[in-house]
């Protein structure tokens, strides 16, 4: 596997530098695009690595995955009632989507259907007890205490983040939040801005892979049903406008973030994550991808195979 996840880095290469960084965050900006990186972790619980997979950088949108699994749990089916299941088609941070359908988001993974994700979550526990959940899971299934939220990063985020407030207004006027606006976006931005290694985040998302189940303890982390339809999610809407080339050319459920990580679930085989922080016009990783599409053509992992 480590010899598989290298030439997999070898092939995405080239496109390294292709694109650019998430530079209207400003604390992303400064990262270098230079930097790749993989993961896989496998049905032992194994993870395996190769390049810049020890860095730490910021999953962005990846968290909109685990906040899902969390509020599903909290809410059950009822959260389906504030957001949609059906792909986007269009940017991850569109108004004109949102105002058209009367403030209910088309998908939980683009920004306005995440933020009522975590609207959900928050309930009446405050924006707090919102992000420690998401912390709590992430460390317990990374087996790493170590992982946290990057404040710089939130802090950019929100000193930037106009758009994400005129959705979540946008979504309070067709009574779509149930918590003041600013409460919501505090949680928001601040579970964008968790920072995670390409190994910490393939062995926190392994239970994705076998039905919600961790491989290695035998933990029920989520029931069957609702692993496989986050993955359904994630086939369908997990890199925005550019789902569909990513279904095309990977052709597993993923989740990209605009901090250049990409979450990828081979089921019944493991979880993989990959980083690279070029950014294709789409927002997610250029070489990120390739690798991924290198790895699953060395592989055969595709679903559609």
């Amino acid at each position: 596997m480590n010899e598989l996840l290298a030439e997999a880095l070898a092939a995405a290469a080239p496109l390294r530098a292709t694109g650019k960084v998430a530079d209207y965050i400003p604390a992303l900006a400064r990262v270098d695009p230079n930097r790749l990186g993989i993961a896989f972790a496998d049905a032992h619980g194994a993870v395996h690595g190769a390049g810049d997979c020890e860095e730490p950088f910021s999953i962005q949108s990846i968290s909109k995955v685990f906040m899902l699994a969390l509020a599903l749990d909290k809410v059950g089916t009822d959260l389906w009632k504030r957001v949609g299941r059906e792909p986007s088609g269009s940017a991850f941070n569109s108004i004109v989507q949102l105002e058209h359908e009367r403030g209910i988001p088309r998908n939980p993974l683009i920004n306005a259907g995440a933020i009522a994700v975590t609207d959900a979550l928050i309930g009446t526990g405050g924006a707090d007890a919102a992000v420690e959940a998401l912390l709590a899971l992430l460390r317990a299934q990374a087996r790493d205490p170590s992982v946290a939220v990057d404040e710089e990063v939130a802090s950019s985020e929100s000193e930037t983040g106009a758009r994400n407030r005129s959705l979540a207004w946008f979504m309070k006027n067709f009574g779509n939040l149930s918590n003041p606006v600013e409460t919501v976006l505090d949680a928001y931005f601040r579970q964008c801005a968790v920072a995670m290694s390409c190994r910490q985040l393939a062995r926190a998302a392994l239970f994705l892979a076998f039905d919600g189940r961790d491989p290695q303890s035998g933990e029920q982390i989520c029931p069957t049903h609702r692993a496989r339809r986050i993955n359904s999610v994630m086939m369908l809407s997990g890199h925005y406008d550019n789902s569909g080339e990513f279904a095309f050319r990977v052709g597993l459920p993923g989740k990209s973030g605009v901090g250049g990580g990409i979450l990828a679930i081979a089921p019944g085989h493991g979880a993989i994550a990959a980083w690279s922080p070029a950014l294709n016009p789409a927002g997610t990783s250029a070489a990120g991808a390739a690798a991924l599409e290198a790895l699953v053509e060395r592989t055969g992992w595709s679903v559609f195979v």
